[in-house]
């Protein structure tokens, strides 16, 4: 595999989303997005999307020119009309504002709806992390769990996002995760791969456990602890569907389809501010230790880096060449 540097990711991945239509701000957040998660070998949430990415511009199920409108209803609510444009660039837009918000009120929210899908949502809130607070995240997706017990999906992976500031710019846990068993991509990137799928991660549309990715993706993928998972996916999808402004995950159309409709996703954040206790990060330190009393135990996310390259299958880094030269012909 050919070993590509980071910022020629980025540059790549920002001339490949004007070339399909983006406005330079909004290629370059998105661009900036897609670089961050190759930068942590998150490919999923990576170039694994940007021919979604730039399909969905061509079309129009993204907008490409989307300017965000940012209202605050309240003191501590910071909403966004996304207006169909990517999640990344209309976070950037909300950003100054909610920070403010949090400062004053010593803990906010933001709200982002009508938007496209976010893919990482600990790309957003270590943002919040590197600006001092302790930051919560969440959103949904197009619909592929069913309840425990069920066969009829009814809700996406819908992860959650926590990172924790370490009082220094950087951050001192971390950790992004669906709450399923496994992310949908890794599903999808085992199909492509005419690979198998663990025992447990999915069940085919009978309600059978499968470990074929096809039936998997006929079916439903499984919560994480069953009804503990399930519970967290049920709390993602009332607070971003009903706060946001985005619609139900039972109404969203598959992500990476070409056509259809907007994503008309949401995504939630909780940001708040250390500082409204004078013992934090003391309590914090105490759990961090504790928790690395036993050799090789860490807090997640407690050594997160970011490599200045990285290896790229040959057909992926070819496919964002291809992009990068304009919308197909064909």
């Amino acid at each position: 595999m050919p070993v590509i540097t980071i910022p020629e990711i980025h540059q790549v991945c920002k001339i490949a989303l004007e070339k399909h239509g983006a406005t330079p701000w909004i290629a370059e957040s998105v661009a900036h997005a897609v670089a961050k998660n190759e930068s942590r070998r998150n490919r999923i949430c990576g170039l694994y999307y940007l021919q979604s990415y730039c399909e969905q511009l061509v079309s129009g199920r993204v907008s490409k020119d989307a300017e965000p409108v940012i209202t605050l209803p309240k003191p501590g609510f910071v909403k966004v009309d996304a207006k169909y444009g990517f999640a990344q660039p209309a976070f950037t837009r909300a950003l100054p504002s909610f920070v403010d918000a949090v400062q004053d009120n010593g803990i906010a929210a933001l709200a982002i709806g009508h938007s496209h899908t976010c893919t990482s949502l600990g790309y957003f809130t270590e943002q919040l992390a590197r600006k001092g607070f302790i930051a919560i995240g969440f959103t949904n997706s197009s619909p592929i769990v069913a309840p425990p017990g069920g066969k009829k999906r009814t809700i996406g992976t819908n992860p959650v996002a926590f990172s924790v500031p370490d009082g220094d710019g950087s951050i001192a846990m971390q950790f992004d995760q669906s709450t399923t068993v496994v992310a949908l991509g890794k599903i999808t990137m085992a199909k492509e791969a005419g690979e198998k799928i663990p025992e447990g991660w999915a069940l085919d549309e009978h309600g059978n456990p499968t470990t074929e990715p096809e039936k998997a993706l006929a079916g439903s993928l499984v919560s994480a602890g069953g009804y503990k998972g399930w519970g967290f996916g049920l709390m993602a999808e009332i607070l971003t569907a009903g706060l946001t402004g985005g619609i139900a995950s039972q109404f969203v159309k598959p992500l990476k389809a070409t056509q259809g409709e907007p994503h008309d996703l949401g995504q939630f954040f909780l940001a708040i501010d250390p500082e409204n206790s004078d013992v934090f990060f003391e309590r914090f330190r105490q759990v961090a230790d504790l928790v690395a009393q036993d050799e090789g135990t860490r807090l997640p996310g407690q050594s997160l880096t970011d490599l200045t390259e990285v290896d790229v299958p040959e057909s992926l880094w070819h496919l964002a060449l291809e992009l990068s030269t304009g919308p197909s012909e064909n």
